[in-house]
């Protein structure tokens, strides 16, 4: 159980058997009357957002919720499949569940899945993967003193702005939470 104490961004809690992650809390204590905390929580499962009050030092269920390493096996229609690489148990999941995260898989990754009562709920990518670069539009010479970007198309389809001087063919590190080159890899 979680105490309103303990609230804080982030933190998992679970409410009419459904979890929910707070977004936003605010601990407020009127001049006249108990304190109470405000909280914004989201959904995990369906992305609703509720605004709900609790009086302080009142107790909530934590979410049971457990991580676990997976690799990324491959596509059945829409459906991503991976591997529990502890057990071996398949897992599989929806393009919802996974949100922006197709852009960056590639075949045998290793990634943290993030279940709930055994039921995957989303996907904790890498910081940086490395795609090779499929589609390149060649470079001007002369037009590097700029810092000039252009853009390119990676293996699994993301397209990200990188300096004129990468090429198709060429390995780049990607980070995942910002979408964006960081550097090329020499192979």
């Amino acid at each position: 159980m979680w105490s309103t104490n303990e609230f804080r961004k982030g933190l998992k809690l679970e409410i009419d058997g459904e979890p929910f992650v707070i977004v936003d809390f605010q601990h407020v204590k009127p001049g006249k009357g108990g304190a109470f905390v405000r909280t914004r929580i989201k959904s995990m499962t369906s992305g609703r957002v509720l605004d709900k009050t609790y009086r302080s030092g009142e107790k909530v269920d934590k979410a049971d919720m457990e991580t676990c390493d997976a690799q990324f096996l491959y596509m059945e229609g829409d459906t991503y499949i991976f591997m529990n690489t502890t057990s071996y148990e398949q897992i599989r999941m929806t393009p919802e569940q996974l949100g922006e995260s197709p852009k960056y898989l590639k075949d045998s990754m290793v990634v943290e899945l993030l279940l709930h009562n055994g039921n995957p709920l989303s996907v904790d990518l890498p910081n940086f993967v490395e795609l090779e670069v499929t589609r390149s539009e060649p470079g001007m010479k002369g037009d590097t003193a700029s810092g000039a970007q252009k853009p390119v198309v990676l293996e699994t389809g993301l397209q990200v702005n990188v300096p004129l001087f990468i090429n198709e063919g060429d390995i780049l590190k990607i980070d995942t939470r910002t979408a964006s080159y960081s550097e090329k890899v020499n192979k």
